[in-house]
């Protein structure tokens, strides 16, 4: 099992620091993550709110970061491509892939979100078609010295991109999605997936990636040459009851500013009403002591189809330091236990 490492910031005034000394914060995380044998350091875009807000341009951080570190490749988890002008998007993401050496991970989705798309003023009902034209131009754009485009949202004509990305023809691309639609494009394309544990259950996340090994086949491609990462929320101390104290304190604050996103009256979720027992039986959440997290993520094996682990530590206002201490522990003594080995497909 690989193991990368996500950063979507919940940020709780108050709790975190002011949003200088926060994102810089991140940037020491991320050295650290490199550090401590991370392959992969993934941000995600989010705009207007304090779920995912503070990092509303990957591309600035994974530039930030590039220059502070030599060997973890870098992803965007993800670039909303129909908020934005696909040009505008190929030469920032270029920019990163050129700064730090050839280290870019491309991820790529329509967002989640309705307030993104009402204060860019995109419409809704062109989302798919414009994530689709978009991704379109980028690779035209990254993979051609001159290039023209004329789709149904852009006017291009012979057009050079400068810089170009170092990898090519293009650096690696990832899709973002839970839906087997999505899923199966994604597939066609011979593009990378990455999902999540908590939101769905295992049997709805295996069918959206089992519909991309169909998309891949379908295609004529091998899925064993392409990558499925699975994100999880982490937290790990030695004592087991405090690393349950501030994991479930924490993941409540993450749950209720993912609700609030919404705009909608959907119920707040409480600590008394989330199912704790059942989360931890599929390895959906993963906190506790080190051999805690171990036989969780073995759990999620066994009921998730995935093949690379993605950790996200800071979330819900947990203290910077602790956080810190959670990524050198689950370095130290979690992340040996799966040295050589590879996540098995649910239900072998």
């Amino acid at each position: 099992m690989k193991f990368h490492t996500h950063l979507l910031p919940t940020y709780y005034p108050g709790r975190d620091p002011a949003f200088g000394p926060y994102l810089r914060n991140i940037l020491e995380q991320v050295t650290l993550a490199e550090e401590l044998g991370w392959d992969c350091q993934w941000f995600t875009e989010h705009h207007f709110l304090q779920y995912g807000g503070p990092i509303p341009n990957p591309a600035v951080m994974l530039s930030a970061v590039a220059a502070r570190t030599s060997r973890i490749r870098l992803g965007s988890a993800i670039s909303i491509l129909p908020l934005h002008h696909p040009i505008q998007t190929a030469e920032d993401y270029a920019m990163v892939d050129a700064i730090s050496g050839g280290r870019l991970e491309f991820g790529i989705g329509g967002g989640n979100t309705a307030l993104d798309y009402t204060i860019y003023g995109v419409s809704q009902d062109e989302r798919r078609d414009r994530y689709q034209e978009a991704i379109e131009v980028i690779r035209a754009a990254w993979s051609n010295e001159r290039f023209s485009h004329h789709g149904r949202f852009w006017q291009i004509d012979d057009c050079t991109l400068t810089p170009r990305p170092q990898q090519q023809p293009t650096p690696p691309i990832w899709v973002a999605s839970l839906n087997p639609e999505s899923m199966r494009w994604a597939g066609s394309q011979g593009f990378n997936i990455m999902t999540v544990s908590h939101p769905m259950p295992p049997d709805k996340v295996n069918a959206a990636v089992a519909a991309w090994r169909e998309g891949l086949l379908a295609a004529g491609l091998r899925p064993a040459d392409y990558l499925n990462k699975l994100h999880f929320r982490v937290y790990v101390h030695a004592d087991r009851e405090h690393a349950r104290e501030v994991a479930e304190d924490a993941i409540i604050r993450y749950e209720v500013l993912q609700e609030a996103r919404h705009q909608s009256d959907r119920p707040v979720p409480s600590r008394e009403k989330y199912d704790w027992d059942g989360m931890l039986a599929q390895g959906r959440n993963v906190y506790g002591n080190p051999e805690d997290c171990v036989r969780l993520l073995q759990t999620a094996a066994k009921y998730f189809d995935f093949d690379i682990c993605s950790t996200t530590f800071n979330f819900g206002g947990i203290p910077y330091a602790d956080v810190l201490h959670s990524m050198r522990l689950f370095a130290a003594e979690v992340m040996p236990a799966f040295a050589g080995r590879s996540a098995e497909v649910a239900g072998d």
